[in-house]
Parts: C-alpha cells; structure tokens; sequence
C-alpha cells in the first residue's frame, strides 16, 4: 500500500510539474524574452496583421516574388506534402508541368538550370523562404513588370538574404514575405 501511496503521489508531482509549471515557465520566458517570436513572428502593416515570417503564403501577382509550391495551400491547419517517391510518374509530371510554367512565366530559355525549389513543394507545404537563385531567376520578371532597373532588384535581394548556416549548410535564402515588402517599399 506505501509503494501505490509513493507511485500515484510522483504521478501527481510529474504531473502538476511537467503540465503546469514547466508550460508556464516556458511561456513566461517566451513572452518576455522572445515576445515576437512566441507570437507568431507576425508582421503588420498600417496596424494590420499581413502575415508571417514563419509560414509561407500565397503570392500569384507577377510583380512580386512567388514561394514555393504548396500542396495545403498555405494553410497551417493541414500541413503536409504530396509524399511522392522519386520514380513517381506522379511527381515526374509535376515537375515537367512546373518547369514549363517557370520558363514560361520568366522568360528562362531552355536548357538553363531551374532551383529546384522553384519546381516542388517544401516537406510541410509552407516554407516561408525561396533560395537565392530563386529569387534572381524571378528578378528579370519583376523587374520588366515594375519598370525597375535590374540592378535594384538584385541588390534588394542580396540585401535580405540570409547565408548558408554555418556558412556551408544549405543555400542562401530569403523571406518572400520580407523580399516582397521590401519590394512595395522601393
């Protein structure tokens, strides 16, 4: 009987510990420390919520820089990929399809290399970010279209951009959000 009154008091213990004051204490430094980024990192405009840095949304004006595919259209309830293998005539498809619409969209001539996260989805369907070469691929397009010079799109762009981590891992990358706020600023 004392080895049941010692379990089930831990199990209380553990619980009010591990369920109560540890969320809260972990909020409390969030809401304090890291405010902005425990509430979302949301950015407003003119007192309006536009969006965030953390979630990529929809972008299908062509003045602006487009993101990645999403298959949950952007939405942060349903989350998810496609989840096609690589020998997917599915995915094979899909891609084909894509590249012709970023040729065509862009003016790429054929045979010039396409970054890959201009033709796929990211694992979650809502990656906020576009690599470099992305962005520099869709920076003749806006350019044309907002009658800037070439030069001032891919300086706002090499502005914005966040390196590789470590500067080895991954690619140099920038915010769409961000890039297309700094765009509507210029």
């Amino acid at each position: 009987m004392k080895l049941l009154i010692q379990s089930v008091l831990i199990l209380l213990i553990f619980t009010v510990l591990t369920g109560i004051v540890y969320p809260l204490f972990i909020t409390l430094i969030g809401q304090t420390v890291f405010k902005y980024q425990a509430d979302g990192s949301l950015v407003k405009k003119d007192g309006r919520v536009i969006g965030s840095m953390l979630i990529g949304q929809s972008f299908t004006n062509g003045s602006y820089f487009i993101g990645r595919l999403s298959e949950c259209n952007y939405d942060a309830t349903n989350s998810g990929a496609y989840n096609y293998g690589p020998s997917s005539s599915n995915l094979v498809n899909m891609v084909y399809a894509q590249i012709k619409t970023v040729m065509r969209d862009n003016g790429i001539a054929a045979g010039t290399p396409i970054p890959p996260d201009m033709v796929s989805s990211s694992a979650s369907g809502l990656d906020p970010d576009i690599s470099a070469g992305n962005a520099l691929i869709q920076a003749k397009r806006i350019s044309t279209i907002r009658r800037l010079p070439l030069e001032k799109i891919t300086k706002l762009i090499s502005n914005n951009m966040d390196s590789k981590v470590l500067g080895f891992w991954g690619v140099d990358k920038v915010n769409v959000l961000k890039l297309n706020i700094a765009l509507d600023s210029l």
